[in-house]
């Protein structure tokens, strides 16, 4: 199906995107890497009268480490976060999740702001942001603020980003040492989106577990943090059946929907299979 008509603008500085943004008013729409934009524009389902491409904004592009935390530009590609030396060190949860995200054709365009920003529930990246707790940098023409990832994700589809801002880069903290990490995720094939996914870091000490973070994909409207589980699993050993038991809580105050791929229950049941999986893993998996 062809697109609707609009007019396309490409800035060379993010301060000439947000210009342009903001003199195109609430119908424009911001073109990053066009993996989930484009689709919706063959079928008809946004209807922008201005896109505005900031895929070659060298502002939000670099990836970065800032002393306790690691800076990921808005328009760096998925292949590039997979990639990266200091995400791999630094901060590999997003590494990992990344690296599940579709196939090597979508990541090599893709771009991790875009998979943020376009905030699909089933989607791998909002979850890791929700578990890191993340903080994102956005711009407009009135200047810079930052959201954390509690309040960035509002409702399906639908994120903190006003119609004349732009998400220029995410803060991903450093947790530090002794902590393992791990994306667990059930899915049809390489390309399709999440059913269910899980994103777990876990911190160990004498033997059980001294920390967890865990934020689930798919279970709800928003990526969501599984605070049940990570209680749960306080103080417990690092072993499969304390694991077990704390993950049987994974699908608490979630509501997964219903969709031709699965059944509200059959993603509570998976919920609670992979969080044990992803806790597991992450436990064992400290540098």
């Amino acid at each position: 199906m062809i697109p609707p008509a609009f007019d396309y603008v490409r800035p060379t500085s993010l301060a000439q995107a947000c210009r342009a943004l903001a003199e195109a008013g609430e119908d424009a729409k911001v073109l990053s890497g066009g993996q989930s934009l484009i689709p919706l524009l063959r079928l008809r389902l946004s209807y922008p009268t201005v896109l505005v491409d900031i895929g070659r904004l060298p502002e939000s592009r670099a990836i970065r480490d800032e002393d306790d935390h690691v800076f990921i530009g808005a328009t760096a590609t998925l292949d590039e976060v997979v990639r990266s030396a200091v995400v791999n060190a630094e901060v590999p949860l997003v590494a990992l999740a990344a690296r599940t995200v579709a196939d090597p054709a979508v990541r090599h365009r893709g771009t991790f702001g875009g998979s943020l920003a376009h905030a699909d529930p089933a989607g791998d990246l909002p979850a890791v942001a929700l578990a890191l707790d993340c903080e994102f940098v956005i711009a407009s023409a009135r200047g810079e603020r930052t959201v954390p990832a509690a309040g960035f994700f509002q409702d399906y589809l639908e994120t903190a980003l006003a119609p004349d801002e732009i998400l220029v880069g995410v803060k991903v903290p450093k947790l530090g040492p002794g902590w393992g990490f791990h994306y667990e995720k059930f899915h049809r094939t390489a390309q399709a989106w999440a059913i269910v996914g899980v994103a777990a870091a876990v911190r160990r000490a004498d033997g059980g577990v001294a920390a967890a973070r865990v934020a689930l994909t798919n279970m709800g409207a928003t990526p969501l943090r599984a605070t049940a589980v990570e209680a749960a699993l306080r103080g417990v050993p690092a072993d499969a059946d304390a694991v077990a038991s704390a993950s049987a809580e994974a699908d608490a105050g979630t509501s997964p929907p219903a969709d031709l791929h699965a059944r509200p229950d059959y993603r509570r049941h998976l919920a609670r299979v992979l969080t044990r999986r992803a806790v597991l893993a992450a436990a064992r998996a400290r540098p």
